[in-house]
């Protein structure tokens, strides 16, 4: 890929957030399935916000039963299913079809037949209890109408041990502030084990007791 090229991607890029951000202040908007390609692609100024740098955040071993909500086309989903192995599953959670088809399109294309699909409202969750050994919530916590409702469902839904990582990032229009996630994690009951990055590119690490 020339400079050029690279250069005029990021240009489109920050457009595109900046017009996003501006109708986010309105009204909460996921990232349209038409942008997937988008969010496919690891940020190239936030090294925070880079798929291999989050799951590093997580200690994830073959095996375990892994939460990927909001998962949009899979960015993270793909390689945490290859670490965990056949043996186990990884469940990609969205709100948009499409964004689960395109899951589904990488899934077959590798050959990955541990990843499960559930399309669902984030304000009518059946996540069910002690199920997941890890959860993520990728730039996604901001676009929930009721984050308490949710990561109280998402605390119920993790096994006593497991982990939650919150990842945010400024580039998004629905960025969430280190002092917002903190909140909210501890009153829906999780305790905070570490954080990564800065103010404007971060993600947290929180344990079920």
């Amino acid at each position: 890929m020339t400079t050029n090229v690279l250069i005029y991607i990021i240009i489109i890029a920050v457009i595109i957030c900046v017009c996003w951000r501006l109708l986010s202040n309105r009204v909460s908007l996921p990232c349209p399935a038409w942008l997937g390609w988008l969010v496919e692609l690891d940020n190239p100024i936030f090294r925070d916000n880079r798929a291999k740098v989050i799951i590093s955040h997580l200690d994830i071993q073959p095996g375990m039963k892994i939460l990927d909500f909001g998962c949009g086309p899979g960015r993270l989903t793909i390689p945490i299913a290859r670490i965990i192995g056949p043996s186990s599953n990884v469940t990609a959670f969205d709100i948009q079809e499409a964004m689960l088809e395109r899951v589904r399109t990488k899934a077959a294309n590798e050959h990955l037949g541990n990843i499960e699909t559930v399309r669902g409202d984030a304000g009518i969750i059946k996540l069910g209890t002690n199920q997941y050994d890890r959860a993520l919530l990728v730039t996604v916590l901001g676009e929930v109408p009721d984050k308490k409702s949710l990561l109280k469902e998402i605390f119920n839904s993790l096994k006593p041990g497991g982990i939650l990582c919150v990842t945010e990032t400024i580039a998004d229009p629905h960025f969430q502030t280190r002092k917002t996630v903190q909140s909210l994690a501890s009153e829906a009951g999780l305790v905070a084990i570490n954080f990564f990055g800065s103010r404007v590119s971060f993600s947290m690490t929180f344990r079920k007791p």
